[in-house]
């Protein structure tokens, strides 16, 4: 055994050599870098958030939920009826968008992944989310608002034509990221491929799901274009989804052009009360998720 550990030489300690001093030097430097410009994709949405904080918290108070928007020039009123029509066209285009957007992803990605059908779906879905979201807006007004008239309904349906793509997406991935083993043990204990996807995949793709509803949620909620050219907007309270209704997207965008102090830092405070909301919700659907 002596003669074996002899036969080898002294020992070195390569921690020393110049080469592994090189090495540990550039792998913390790379981890500087890497930390900065971490941080410095902070800084746009820190500001966003101050900004928003600092004008619209001193405006923002519960009468606000429970008022209409005031005239132009004069101070008083809120904003309830574009917080009220804001979630009712975001719930409905997410009532729309949700089923069909999550049941063609378990198709195309558990019953007929490699097909040509299945490619197309892919490929139009990804083109679909780089059409900017007034195309969707003046496609609706054309197709609906021409022969109906503006109501939340139409708004609804430019909102969910806007999000299908990304709960399409997003979906999909979910279904990918469930190990294969998992269908296969289900498959060899008997089950169905229908009991498999509802039993098996589904609840672990759950979260990930969830991530991208979310996702589509806060899109829907800030967008603007399309609204505006299918619910327009009313200063009054949401009487049916056949109605032209305000949102709080189209307030921020009447308000924030009236030289009207009031109403700019009105402005202000409804893009707190939408920041807020998109937070609230994206906090409640990861709590939820977490506690199955």
């Amino acid at each position: 055994m002596m003669s074996v550990i002899n036969s080898l030489g002294p020992l070195v300690d390569t921690s020393k050599t110049p080469q592994v001093k090189l090495r540990s030097s550039l792998s913390i430097f790379l981890s500087f870098i890497c930390a900065g410009l971490s941080l410095l994709t902070l800084i746009p949405l820190l500001s966003i958030v101050f900004l928003v904080l600092r004008n619209g918290v001193p405006l923002l108070k519960p009468s606000l939920f429970t008022s209409l928007p005031p005239a132009v020039g004069s101070a008083g009123g809120g904003f309830g009826n574009a917080v009220i029509g804001t979630l009712i066209m975001v719930s409905l285009a997410l009532f729309i968008a949700a089923p069909v957007g999550i049941l063609a992803a378990i198709y195309i990605n558990e019953y007929d992944r490699g097909s040509g059908f299945s490619c197309a779906v892919r490929f139009i879905a990804k083109l679909l989310t780089g059409i900017p979201s007034i195309i969707c807006g003046i496609f609706v007004f054309s197709v609906l608002v021409v022969h109906l008239g503006f109501s939340a309904m139409a708004g609804s349906i430019a909102l969910a034509i806007l999000i299908l793509p990304t709960i399409l997406l997003t979906s999909e991935q979910a279904l990918l990221g469930v190990p294969y083993a998992l269908r296969e043990a289900s498959t060899g204990l008997g089950a169905t491929v229908f009991q498999t996807i509802w039993c098996i995949v589904l609840p672990e793709a759950l979260p990930a799901m969830t991530t991208g509803l979310m996702l589509a949620i806060a899109r829907a909620a800030g967008e603007t274009a399309p609204v505006l050219f299918t619910a327009l907007f009313s200063s009054y309270w949401p009487k049916s989804i056949g109605h032209p209704t305000a949102s709080l997207s189209v307030l921020i965008y009447n308000f924030s052009n009236i030289p009207y102090d009031y109403q700019a830092n009105l402005a202000w405070a409804a893009s707190l009360v939408l920041v807020g909301i998109v937070t609230i919700t994206s906090v409640t659907a990861q709590l939820l998720v977490r506690k199955r």
